[in-house]
């Protein structure tokens, strides 16, 4: 993924944010990977298919596995599913890049304005894909899936991020290219850069 045009904010922003996967890093084919050996080895290969998954990125992995439950009938474990999903994916972190145009952008503004990064991952795997990528000390905050309520597309993790930083929401501007994470940002107020993915946004 490379050659992406974004539509950069405005000056007047007191915070950014950023989202990892697809956003960052171009992480989103390994995930896609470590999902389907991981519904494999549940007995369930095809249920998610690669359209399906980028529709649903960003959310948390025990909230697809409920959808994929109610929509295919079936009784997956979540966490167990969610724990196979995570050793697929660290099996495969050397494969993740930076996402050049979004990175250099964060890069400019390192040390200059608060940031953090806000993500539908898990604590562990975020922190071993910034580590990965050697940008986890860019960030003043990091926020996981597992440090909120509700997971997007839910404001909660965008919120949380902000109170963190201590800047009010309105005053944040959010990168993100999933759905989910684009609609969670908005229900937190706060400005949108969408970042485009494999899939065209509305």
């Amino acid at each position: 993924m490379s050659d992406i045009e974004l539509n950069l904010p405005s000056p007047g922003y007191k915070a950014l944010i950023f989202d990892l996967d697809g956003t960052l890093v171009d992480s989103m084919p390994a995930h896609f990977k470590a999902w389907s050996q991981a519904l494999a080895d549940q007995g369930e290969p095809g249920v998610f298919p690669e359209d399906i998954f980028y529709a649903m990125g960003g959310r948390p992995t025990r909230d697809i596995v409920e959808i994929i439950n109610g929509e295919k009938g079936l009784h997956l474990d979540p966490d167990a599913v969610a724990l196979s999903k995570k050793r697929h994916y660290l099996e495969v972190l050397n494969t993740v890049e930076l996402l050049e145009e979004v990175a250099s952008f964060a890069r400019e503004n390192r040390g200059k304005i608060p940031m953090a990064v806000a993500s539908g991952g898990s604590r562990v795997v975020v922190e071993k894909t910034l580590q990965s990528v050697g940008i986890s000390d860019w960030f003043d905050e990091v926020v996981s899936s597992d440090e909120v309520e509700n997971g997007k597309p839910s404001p909660d993790i965008f919120l949380e991020t902000a109170s963190r930083l201590g800047v009010a929401p309105e005053d944040c501007v959010v990168f993100e290219d999933g759905r989910a994470g684009i609609a969670a940002a908005r229900a937190a107020g706060m400005e949108v850069v969408v970042v485009p993915t494999h899939l065209h946004l509305d």
